[in-house]
Protein backbone atom coordinates (compact mmCIF):
# COMPACT_ATOMS: atom_id res chain seq x y z
CA UNK A 1 0.00 0.00 0.00
CA UNK A 2 1.18 3.44 -0.66
CA UNK A 3 1.15 5.37 2.29
CA UNK A 4 2.24 8.70 0.54
CA UNK A 5 -1.35 8.63 -0.68
CA UNK A 6 -4.61 6.61 0.16
CA UNK A 7 -7.86 6.64 -2.04
CA UNK A 8 -10.76 6.93 0.35
CA UNK A 9 -11.47 3.26 0.04
CA UNK A 10 -8.43 2.87 1.39
CA UNK A 11 -9.09 5.32 4.24
CA UNK A 12 -12.48 3.69 5.04
CA UNK A 13 -11.11 0.09 4.55
CA UNK A 14 -8.34 1.13 7.36
CA UNK A 15 -10.79 2.84 9.51
CA UNK A 16 -12.98 0.06 9.44
CA UNK A 17 -10.63 -2.34 10.33
CA UNK A 18 -8.04 -0.65 13.01
CA UNK A 19 -9.85 2.42 14.11
CA UNK A 20 -11.42 2.87 17.48
CA UNK A 21 -13.27 6.24 17.28
CA UNK A 22 -15.19 7.89 20.98
CA UNK A 23 -17.92 6.13 22.19
CA UNK A 24 -18.12 3.85 19.58
CA UNK A 25 -18.32 0.16 19.05
CA UNK A 26 -15.97 -2.01 16.57
CA UNK A 27 -18.25 -5.05 16.49
CA UNK A 28 -21.41 -2.16 15.44
CA UNK A 29 -19.45 0.84 14.21
CA UNK A 30 -21.09 3.94 13.03
CA UNK A 31 -20.73 5.36 9.93
CA UNK A 32 -17.51 7.79 9.16
CA UNK A 33 -17.12 10.11 6.91
CA UNK A 34 -14.26 11.30 5.27
CA UNK A 35 -13.17 15.08 5.24
CA UNK A 36 -9.79 16.15 3.28
CA UNK A 37 -10.36 19.47 4.25
CA UNK A 38 -11.78 22.57 6.53
CA UNK A 39 -12.25 25.88 5.69
CA UNK A 40 -14.22 28.65 7.73
CA UNK A 41 -17.44 26.69 8.59
CA UNK A 42 -17.22 24.05 6.20
CA UNK A 43 -15.89 20.56 5.92
CA UNK A 44 -14.97 19.46 3.03
CA UNK A 45 -16.01 15.48 2.30
CA UNK A 46 -14.12 13.33 -0.22
CA UNK A 47 -16.83 12.81 -2.22
CA UNK A 48 -16.97 16.25 -3.11
CA UNK A 49 -19.80 17.17 -0.31
CA UNK A 50 -19.20 20.14 1.65
CA UNK A 51 -20.98 20.63 5.15
CA UNK A 52 -21.56 23.31 6.81
CA UNK A 53 -20.46 22.61 10.49
CA UNK A 54 -22.81 22.98 13.34
CA UNK A 55 -20.58 21.15 16.04
CA UNK A 56 -17.30 23.67 15.89
CA UNK A 57 -15.56 20.33 16.32
CA UNK A 58 -16.85 19.94 19.67
CA UNK A 59 -17.17 23.18 20.74
CA UNK A 60 -13.37 24.49 20.02
CA UNK A 61 -13.07 25.62 16.65
CA UNK A 62 -14.82 29.33 17.51
CA UNK A 63 -12.94 31.08 14.96
CA UNK A 64 -13.84 28.54 12.22
CA UNK A 65 -11.11 26.63 10.24
CA UNK A 66 -7.53 27.34 8.18
CA UNK A 67 -7.82 30.75 9.68
CA UNK A 68 -4.96 33.06 8.36
CA UNK A 69 -4.28 34.83 11.45
CA UNK A 70 -3.89 31.21 13.30
CA UNK A 71 -1.88 29.15 10.31
CA UNK A 72 0.87 31.96 10.78
CA UNK A 73 0.98 31.97 14.55
CA UNK A 74 1.58 28.21 14.14
CA UNK A 75 4.02 28.77 11.10
CA UNK A 76 6.28 30.88 12.91
CA UNK A 77 6.75 29.25 16.20
CA UNK A 78 7.31 26.12 13.99
CA UNK A 79 10.49 27.98 12.28
CA UNK A 80 11.54 28.24 16.25
CA UNK A 81 10.70 25.01 18.27
CA UNK A 82 8.30 23.12 18.08
CA UNK A 83 8.18 21.63 21.51
CA UNK A 84 10.75 21.48 24.74
CA UNK A 85 10.25 20.10 28.46
CA UNK A 86 8.80 22.33 30.76
CA UNK A 87 10.72 21.38 33.96
CA UNK A 88 13.41 24.12 34.72
CA UNK A 89 12.17 25.67 31.38
CA UNK A 90 10.73 28.88 30.35
CA UNK A 91 9.68 30.24 26.75
CA UNK A 92 7.49 33.22 25.53
CA UNK A 93 4.62 31.57 24.18
CA UNK A 94 4.01 29.76 27.57
CA UNK A 95 4.72 33.41 29.87
CA UNK A 96 2.68 35.29 27.31
CA UNK A 97 -0.17 33.16 27.40
CA UNK A 98 -0.24 32.77 31.38
CA UNK A 99 -0.33 36.58 31.72
CA UNK A 100 -3.22 36.75 28.69
CA UNK A 101 -5.30 34.10 31.27
CA UNK A 102 -4.22 36.04 34.16
CA UNK A 103 -5.47 39.23 32.83
CA UNK A 104 -8.73 38.17 31.23
CA UNK A 105 -10.33 35.19 33.96
CA UNK A 106 -11.82 36.46 37.15
CA UNK A 107 -9.81 38.04 39.93
CA UNK A 108 -7.96 36.74 41.93
CA UNK A 109 -7.21 33.75 39.97
CA UNK A 110 -3.15 34.40 39.39
CA UNK A 111 -1.38 31.27 38.94
CA UNK A 112 -1.40 28.87 35.99
CA UNK A 113 -0.66 25.62 35.31
CA UNK A 114 -0.99 24.05 31.81
CA UNK A 115 -1.77 21.05 30.48
CA UNK A 116 -2.63 19.14 27.42
CA UNK A 117 -6.23 18.42 27.73
CA UNK A 118 -9.53 19.17 29.42
CA UNK A 119 -9.98 16.00 31.40
CA UNK A 120 -6.12 16.40 32.62
CA UNK A 121 -7.24 20.10 33.76
CA UNK A 122 -10.09 18.93 35.71
CA UNK A 123 -7.22 15.85 37.25
CA UNK A 124 -4.96 19.02 38.07
CA UNK A 125 -7.92 20.77 39.96
CA UNK A 126 -8.94 18.09 41.51
CA UNK A 127 -5.16 17.33 43.02
CA UNK A 128 -4.66 20.58 43.74
CA UNK A 129 -7.62 20.89 46.18
CA UNK A 130 -7.00 17.86 47.89
CA UNK A 131 -3.10 18.23 48.30
CA UNK A 132 -3.96 21.92 49.80
CA UNK A 133 -6.00 20.49 52.32
CA UNK A 134 -3.38 17.71 53.40
CA UNK A 135 -0.94 21.12 53.22
CA UNK A 136 -2.96 22.47 55.87
CA UNK A 137 -3.69 19.16 58.29
CA UNK A 138 -6.92 17.94 57.24
CA UNK A 139 -6.53 15.30 54.70
CA UNK A 140 -9.96 14.15 56.14
CA UNK A 141 -11.41 16.52 53.58
CA UNK A 142 -11.03 14.55 50.62
CA UNK A 143 -13.84 14.00 48.54
CA UNK A 144 -16.04 16.02 46.45
CA UNK A 145 -18.92 17.33 46.01
CA UNK A 146 -20.91 18.09 42.60
CA UNK A 147 -24.15 17.95 40.62
CA UNK A 148 -26.27 15.90 38.55
CA UNK A 149 -26.44 15.80 34.95
CA UNK A 150 -22.55 17.52 34.99
CA UNK A 151 -19.67 16.15 32.80
CA UNK A 152 -15.94 16.82 33.86
CA UNK A 153 -14.06 14.52 31.13
CA UNK A 154 -13.09 10.21 30.88
CA UNK A 155 -9.83 10.40 33.07
CA UNK A 156 -10.70 8.34 35.88
CA UNK A 157 -10.90 11.48 38.87
CA UNK A 158 -12.75 13.23 36.25
CA UNK A 159 -14.95 10.30 35.89
CA UNK A 160 -15.54 10.04 39.33
CA UNK A 161 -17.67 13.76 39.53
CA UNK A 162 -19.92 12.98 36.41
CA UNK A 163 -23.24 11.78 36.73
CA UNK A 164 -22.97 8.53 38.36
CA UNK A 165 -26.25 7.53 35.66
CA UNK A 166 -26.08 9.74 32.78
CA UNK A 167 -22.58 11.14 32.62
CA UNK A 168 -21.56 8.11 30.41
CA UNK A 169 -19.32 6.35 33.10
CA UNK A 170 -21.53 4.19 35.38
CA UNK A 171 -20.19 1.01 33.98
CA UNK A 172 -16.88 2.28 36.44
CA UNK A 173 -19.13 3.20 39.41
CA UNK A 174 -17.53 0.61 41.20
CA UNK A 175 -14.18 1.62 41.00
CA UNK A 176 -13.86 5.01 41.27
CA UNK A 177 -13.69 7.04 44.34
CA UNK A 178 -16.83 7.79 45.81
CA UNK A 179 -18.23 11.17 45.54
CA UNK A 180 -21.23 13.48 46.97
CA UNK A 181 -24.14 14.37 44.55
CA UNK A 182 -26.40 16.81 44.79
CA UNK A 183 -29.62 17.32 42.68
CA UNK A 184 -29.21 19.41 38.97
CA UNK A 185 -29.90 22.94 39.44
CA UNK A 186 -34.14 22.75 38.87
CA UNK A 187 -33.86 27.17 37.86
CA UNK A 188 -33.54 28.01 34.34
CA UNK A 189 -31.40 30.27 33.25
CA UNK A 190 -34.09 33.29 32.85
CA UNK A 191 -36.22 31.71 35.73
CA UNK A 192 -36.99 33.84 38.50
CA UNK A 193 -35.08 32.68 41.47
CA UNK A 194 -36.12 31.30 44.77
CA UNK A 195 -33.94 30.11 47.19
CA UNK A 196 -35.31 26.53 47.78
CA UNK A 197 -33.74 25.32 44.34
CA UNK A 198 -29.91 25.77 46.53
CA UNK A 199 -32.00 23.61 49.61
CA UNK A 200 -30.43 20.03 48.14
CA UNK A 201 -27.19 21.77 48.03
CA UNK A 202 -26.77 23.15 51.01
CA UNK A 203 -27.92 20.23 52.74
CA UNK A 204 -25.25 18.13 51.02
CA UNK A 205 -22.62 20.03 51.78
CA UNK A 206 -23.31 21.17 55.49
CA UNK A 207 -23.87 17.11 55.75
CA UNK A 208 -20.50 16.79 54.83
CA UNK A 209 -18.06 19.57 54.80
CA UNK A 210 -15.88 18.10 57.05
CA UNK A 211 -15.04 16.08 54.45
CA UNK A 212 -15.29 18.02 51.62
CA UNK A 213 -12.28 19.28 49.36
CA UNK A 214 -13.71 21.21 47.22
CA UNK A 215 -17.26 21.80 45.36
CA UNK A 216 -16.54 21.08 41.10
CA UNK A 217 -19.24 22.61 38.99
CA UNK A 218 -19.85 23.88 35.25
CA UNK A 219 -20.77 27.29 35.65
CA UNK A 220 -24.43 28.08 34.45
CA UNK A 221 -23.88 25.46 31.40
CA UNK A 222 -23.93 21.82 32.10
CA UNK A 223 -22.64 20.41 28.79
CA UNK A 224 -21.88 17.13 27.73
CA UNK A 225 -24.27 15.88 30.48
CA UNK A 226 -27.59 17.64 29.23
CA UNK A 227 -26.83 20.92 28.40
CA UNK A 228 -28.94 22.41 31.04
CA UNK A 229 -28.63 26.27 31.41
CA UNK A 230 -29.04 27.36 35.12
CA UNK A 231 -29.77 30.33 36.88
CA UNK A 232 -26.71 32.48 38.24
CA UNK A 233 -28.49 33.40 41.06
CA UNK A 234 -27.35 29.41 41.84
CA UNK A 235 -23.45 29.80 40.97
CA UNK A 236 -23.89 33.20 43.84
CA UNK A 237 -25.16 31.08 46.33
CA UNK A 238 -22.87 28.04 45.96
CA UNK A 239 -19.94 30.50 45.99
CA UNK A 240 -21.23 32.16 49.15
CA UNK A 241 -21.88 28.53 50.76
CA UNK A 242 -18.11 27.00 49.68
CA UNK A 243 -16.91 30.38 51.49
CA UNK A 244 -19.33 29.72 54.54
CA UNK A 245 -18.36 26.25 55.10
CA UNK A 246 -15.29 26.89 54.20
CA UNK A 247 -14.68 24.63 51.11
CA UNK A 248 -12.76 25.16 48.08
CA UNK A 249 -15.37 25.90 44.40
CA UNK A 250 -13.37 24.70 41.09
CA UNK A 251 -14.85 26.12 38.08
CA UNK A 252 -14.88 23.82 34.92
CA UNK A 253 -14.79 26.23 31.88
CA UNK A 254 -13.48 24.02 29.58
CA UNK A 255 -16.86 24.11 27.60
CA UNK A 256 -18.49 27.70 28.42
CA UNK A 257 -15.03 29.85 28.32
CA UNK A 258 -13.54 32.05 25.54
CA UNK A 259 -17.15 33.51 25.33
CA UNK A 260 -19.76 31.01 24.22
CA UNK A 261 -22.42 31.81 26.82
CA UNK A 262 -21.99 35.66 25.47
CA UNK A 263 -19.69 36.36 28.20
CA UNK A 264 -16.01 35.80 28.20
CA UNK A 265 -16.38 33.09 31.03
CA UNK A 266 -19.19 31.95 32.23
CA UNK A 267 -18.71 32.39 35.80
CA UNK A 268 -19.03 36.13 34.79
CA UNK A 269 -23.13 35.74 35.01
CA UNK A 270 -22.64 35.67 38.78
CA UNK A 271 -20.02 37.79 39.24
CA UNK A 272 -17.90 35.63 41.18
CA UNK A 273 -14.44 34.19 40.99
CA UNK A 274 -14.04 30.48 41.75
CA UNK A 275 -10.54 29.18 43.69
CA UNK A 276 -9.60 26.93 41.01
CA UNK A 277 -10.83 27.42 37.21
CA UNK A 278 -9.85 25.04 34.65
CA UNK A 279 -10.13 25.92 30.84
CA UNK A 280 -9.46 24.55 27.49
CA UNK A 281 -11.09 23.08 24.43
CA UNK A 282 -11.14 27.00 22.97
CA UNK A 283 -8.03 28.28 24.42
CA UNK A 284 -6.13 27.13 21.37
CA UNK A 285 -9.63 28.13 18.65
CA UNK A 286 -9.54 24.31 18.18
CA UNK A 287 -5.87 24.05 16.41
CA UNK A 288 -3.96 22.40 19.07
CA UNK A 289 -5.03 19.92 22.29
CA UNK A 290 -3.79 22.59 25.36
CA UNK A 291 -5.12 23.37 28.87
CA UNK A 292 -5.06 25.41 32.07
CA UNK A 293 -5.92 24.46 35.53
CA UNK A 294 -5.49 28.59 37.35
CA UNK A 295 -5.95 29.04 40.74
CA UNK A 296 -5.46 32.10 43.78
CA UNK A 297 -2.75 32.69 45.94
CA UNK A 298 -4.96 31.16 48.80
CA UNK A 299 -4.44 27.54 46.82
CA UNK A 300 -0.83 28.01 45.39
CA UNK A 301 0.54 29.08 48.72
CA UNK A 302 -1.01 26.35 50.26
CA UNK A 303 0.54 23.95 48.42
CA UNK A 304 3.83 25.64 47.90
CA UNK A 305 4.58 26.10 51.58
CA UNK A 306 3.44 22.75 53.07
CA UNK A 307 6.08 19.78 54.08
CA UNK A 308 5.73 18.84 50.60
CA UNK A 309 6.88 22.26 48.92
CA UNK A 310 5.45 21.20 45.03
CA UNK A 311 2.61 20.59 43.50
CA UNK A 312 3.20 16.98 42.09
CA UNK A 313 2.16 16.48 38.82
CA UNK A 314 4.21 17.58 35.59
CA UNK A 315 2.95 16.64 31.90
CA UNK A 316 5.69 15.71 29.67
CA UNK A 317 3.56 17.95 26.82
CA UNK A 318 2.69 21.17 29.36
CA UNK A 319 3.00 24.44 27.51
CA UNK A 320 3.62 23.06 24.01
CA UNK A 321 5.13 25.80 22.97
CA UNK A 322 3.14 25.71 19.42
CA UNK A 323 -0.03 25.18 21.36
CA UNK A 324 1.02 28.38 23.41
CA UNK A 325 1.71 30.27 20.31
CA UNK A 326 -1.39 29.20 18.48
CA UNK A 327 -3.49 29.86 21.93
CA UNK A 328 -2.18 33.17 22.14
CA UNK A 329 -2.95 34.13 18.30
CA UNK A 330 -6.91 32.93 18.94
CA UNK A 331 -7.26 34.67 22.35
CA UNK A 332 -6.17 37.94 20.71
CA UNK A 333 -8.56 37.22 17.59
CA UNK A 334 -11.40 36.77 20.00
CA UNK A 335 -10.52 40.05 21.94
CA UNK A 336 -10.00 42.03 18.82
CA UNK A 337 -13.45 40.66 17.17
CA UNK A 338 -17.36 41.73 17.80
CA UNK A 339 -17.45 38.68 19.85
CA UNK A 340 -20.16 39.81 22.00
CA UNK A 341 -22.18 40.87 18.79
CA UNK A 342 -21.68 37.91 16.81
CA UNK A 343 -22.92 35.65 19.81
CA UNK A 344 -25.61 37.58 20.36
CA UNK A 345 -26.74 37.57 16.58
CA UNK A 346 -26.67 33.73 16.69
CA UNK A 347 -28.58 33.84 20.01
CA UNK A 348 -31.20 35.56 18.26
CA UNK A 349 -31.41 33.48 15.09
CA UNK A 350 -31.06 30.24 17.03
CA UNK A 351 -34.43 30.99 19.60
CA UNK A 352 -36.16 32.18 16.32
CA UNK A 353 -35.39 29.23 14.23
CA UNK A 354 -35.25 26.95 16.25
CA UNK A 355 -38.77 27.49 17.80
CA UNK A 356 -40.90 25.75 15.53
CA UNK A 357 -38.93 22.25 17.42
CA UNK A 358 -41.25 23.36 20.28
CA UNK A 359 -44.45 22.45 18.34
CA UNK A 360 -42.89 18.58 17.65
CA UNK A 361 -44.77 15.72 19.56
CA UNK A 362 -41.39 14.25 19.96
CA UNK A 363 -39.62 16.84 21.10
CA UNK A 364 -39.53 17.55 25.62
CA UNK A 365 -37.40 21.09 24.96
CA UNK A 366 -35.75 23.92 23.14
CA UNK A 367 -33.27 25.97 24.82
CA UNK A 368 -30.78 28.69 23.86
CA UNK A 369 -27.61 30.48 25.21
CA UNK A 370 -25.74 32.55 24.10
CA UNK A 371 -24.12 30.59 20.66
CA UNK A 372 -25.81 27.18 22.01
CA UNK A 373 -28.87 26.13 20.89
CA UNK A 374 -30.41 22.72 22.24
CA UNK A 375 -33.57 20.12 21.49
CA UNK A 376 -34.28 17.63 23.52
CA UNK A 377 -36.22 15.21 22.48
CA UNK A 378 -38.52 12.60 24.79
CA UNK A 379 -36.81 9.37 23.89
CA UNK A 380 -32.65 8.88 22.81
CA UNK A 381 -31.76 9.70 19.44
CA UNK A 382 -30.69 6.91 16.39
CA UNK A 383 -27.47 8.75 16.11
CA UNK A 384 -26.40 6.90 12.92
CA UNK A 385 -29.81 7.82 11.33
CA UNK A 386 -29.76 11.28 12.10
CA UNK A 387 -26.58 11.59 11.46
CA UNK A 388 -27.12 10.58 7.59
CA UNK A 389 -29.81 12.83 7.34
CA UNK A 390 -28.26 15.65 8.28
CA UNK A 391 -25.56 14.86 5.71
CA UNK A 392 -27.88 14.55 3.13
CA UNK A 393 -28.95 18.44 4.02
CA UNK A 394 -25.56 19.41 4.09
CA UNK A 395 -24.76 19.91 7.47
CA UNK A 396 -22.74 18.36 10.12
CA UNK A 397 -24.52 17.87 13.48
CA UNK A 398 -23.57 15.65 15.84
CA UNK A 399 -26.14 14.50 18.40
CA UNK A 400 -26.10 12.32 21.39
CA UNK A 401 -28.35 10.59 24.01
CA UNK A 402 -31.61 12.39 24.08
CA UNK A 403 -29.88 15.85 22.64
CA UNK A 404 -29.59 17.62 19.23
CA UNK A 405 -27.79 20.60 19.42
CA UNK A 406 -25.94 23.45 17.63
CA UNK A 407 -22.29 25.12 18.89
CA UNK A 408 -21.07 27.13 15.68
CA UNK A 409 -18.16 29.23 15.24
CA UNK A 410 -18.35 32.40 15.99
CA UNK A 411 -17.29 33.83 12.61
CA UNK A 412 -20.78 32.10 11.03
CA UNK A 413 -22.79 33.82 9.08
CA UNK A 414 -26.70 34.37 8.73
CA UNK A 415 -27.18 32.14 5.91
CA UNK A 416 -25.21 29.59 7.12
CA UNK A 417 -26.90 29.45 10.62
CA UNK A 418 -29.80 29.22 8.79
CA UNK A 419 -29.04 25.98 6.87
CA UNK A 420 -28.41 24.53 10.12
CA UNK A 421 -31.73 25.31 12.31
CA UNK A 422 -33.67 24.35 8.73
CA UNK A 423 -31.65 21.33 8.76
CA UNK A 424 -32.15 20.47 12.47
CA UNK A 425 -36.32 21.48 12.15
CA UNK A 426 -36.67 19.55 9.09
CA UNK A 427 -34.96 16.38 10.28
CA UNK A 428 -36.55 16.08 13.22
CA UNK A 429 -39.95 16.93 12.03
CA UNK A 430 -39.61 14.43 9.07
CA UNK A 431 -38.78 11.82 11.98
CA UNK A 432 -41.88 12.82 13.96
CA UNK A 433 -44.36 11.94 10.64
Amino acid sequence: MNFKHLSDQQIHAIDQAHVWHPYSSLSQPLPTYHVTSASGVRLQLADGRALIDGMSSWWCAIHGYNHPQLNAAVSAQLGKMSHVMFGGIIHEPAAQLAQRLVDITPEPLNKVFFSDSGSVSVEIAMKMALQFWQAKGQAKKSRLLTLRKGYHGDTFAAMSVCDPDTGMHHLFNKVLQQQIFSESPRCRFDEEWQPHYLADFEGQLSRHKDEIAAVILEPIVQGAGGMCFYSPEYLKGVRALCDEHDVLLIADEIATGFGRTGKLFACEWAGISPDILCVGKALTGGYMSLAATLCNDRVSDGISESEAGVFMHGPTFMANPLACAVANASIELLLASPWQDNIARIEAQLKEQLEPCKALSSVADVRVLGAIGVVEMHDFVDVAALQKQFVEAGVWIRPFAKLVYIMPAYIIGEADLQSLTSAVVGVLADGAR
